[in-house]
């Protein structure tokens, strides 16, 4: 009797996680809206649980994520708490919010989604407008990490910085990693623009740190920087690195950081852009140590950063025949995976490629489509995969085999079948294509995705 009750009880709690998870989801019809507004009466409504956080921001067009990742994981290693809220998701909503590496429990997230609801609901009928998914899954993720009082929270931006949802923090540090041609229906048509936008999460009170490279791009966060009167600090300028040597499932480096010197410090993400991100989240754990009095010893770094894994980028899930994913889905992004590419050596390259509608796909088909031999076009599964079958007219163009499929498991199990034992399968593209992709290589593979 004691076992019927305790699966009922799980049934319950499973129905009522699915039900919450279906009603955050569900706020997608609200699509994308920019502005703080909505965001703000949110937060003001539950208490302003971001106004508890110690918060790390991460922007930038290409990175965020990666650099969040480092950084929590070394604040995880030296012993504390630590809040990540990324997006989006790969295979479980929940990956959004984690906790040193744990995601948010179901029950916690359906327990959170009913104490926001109404809340959500009284401010819509004072006259807010109807705040979106993401503002929903910000706030949710404000209200987690102030309930369990982390000691830091790694915040990644969403889209742009000034008028993302996140944007309602003061931080103790704001991160640009670098700025590029991406999302430029909503930020602006030149870097300078983008930029501008980026640079919108510089707060007074805090510290910057940036790893971006192009003049233009640097010169908007300077003056922003000495506008707030805050100090900045440029990896490539005041950090300065040094490859030591690249292979197909991790890498080493040496650093000349801001405080001291990193020699032979490992990696298990792969290509040239992670060296930069791990130099970037070092110098964030720097300027924690030295203008706040964070205690992180030079073990918690090596080791934090020889333990951080991220997937789907540039993630190796078999050596024979050879499997990388990779979630290159605009122009940066593509570059740094062709860079990535030379490490891997094969006979023949495989690409499976599928990217959203509004994103740059010639320039991204002019990078990768002269490395494969063959390709295969996909439907990434959101609304914005727009006419997916145009990928597959420039793949053409260049007088390249190419199969359309529109299911991104059924296009991976085709491109891992035509495989011989020296062949590389490329899958990558839009984040949203890569989950499911993902999913399925790992079935056809069964190999650990960490190898």
């Amino acid at each position: 009797m004691e076992k019927k009750d305790e699966k009922g009880k799980k049934t319950q709690e499973e129905q009522a996680y699915q039900a919450a998870l279906e009603y955050v989801v569900h706020l997608t019809k609200f699509g994308i809206n920019l502005g703080l507004g909505r965001i703000q009466a949110l937060l003001q409504s539950v208490g302003n649980p971001e106004k508890e956080l110690r918060v790390i921001h991460i922007g930038g067009t290409n990175g965020k994520g990666s650099t969040s990742k480092m950084v929590a994981k070394i604040l995880e290693e030296a012993g504390f708490c630590v809040g990540m809220f990324t997006s989006p998701h790969l295979n479980d909503y929940r990956e959004r919010m984690m906790i040193n590496g744990e995601m948010i429990s179901k029950k916690e997230l359906t327990h959170l989604v009913d104490t926001l609801r109404p809340h959500l609901e009284e401010i819509v009928q004072n006259g807010v407008e109807h705040p979106t998914e993401f503002e929903v899954s910000t706030a949710l993720a404000f209200m987690y990490f102030a309930q369990q009082k982390v000691a830091y929270a790694v915040i990644e931006v969403g889209l742009g910085g000034a008028i993302d949802s996140t944007n309602v923090v003061q931080p103790l540090i704001s991160v640009i990693t670098n700025v590029g041609m991406d999302h430029m229906d909503y930020l602006g048509e030149t870097l300078g623009e983008i930029a501008t936008v980026k640079a919108g999460i510089l707060k007074p009170n805090s510290v910057v740190v940036t790893a971006a490279e192009r003049p233009e791009v640097l010169q908007v966060i300077r003056e922003r920087a000495k506008a707030l009167n805050i100090p900045l600090w440029v990896v490539g300028e005041d950090v300065r690195w040094e490859s030591r040597w690249s292979g197909e499932l991790e890498q080493e480096f040496d650093l000349i950081g801001l405080h001291g010197t990193y020699p032979k410090i490992r990696l298990r993400l792969i290509g040239a852009h992670q060296i930069k991100n791990a130099a970037t989240a070092i110098t964030v754990c720097e300027v924690l140590q030295s203008e706040y009095g964070a205690e992180i010893t030079r073990e918690a770094i090596y080791h934090g950063l020889k333990e951080t894994l991220w997937p789907g980028r540039l993630e190796v899930l078999s050596l024979k025949p050879k499997v990388l994913i990779d979630g290159a889905h605009n122009v940066d992004g593509a570059n740094s995976l062709a860079e990535a590419l030379q490490l891997f050596t094969r006979q023949r390259l495989i690409l499976c490629l599928g990217m959203l509608g509004d994103k740059e796909r010639e320039k991204v088909a002019e990078i990768l489509l002269p490395l494969a031999d063959e390709v295969i076009i996909t439907k990434p599964n959101s609304p914005r995969a727009g006419n997916w079958r145009y990928l597959a007219e420039l793949v053409t163009k260049k007088g390249l085999p190419v199969t359309t499929i529109e299911s991104p498991s059924a296009a991976v199990r085709e491109g891992y079948q035509r495989l011989h034992p020296e062949d590389m399968l490329c899958v990558t593209g839009s984040l949203y294509m890569i989950s499911e992709a993902r999913e399925a290589l790992i079935g056809i593979t069964g190999k650990n995705p960490s190898i």
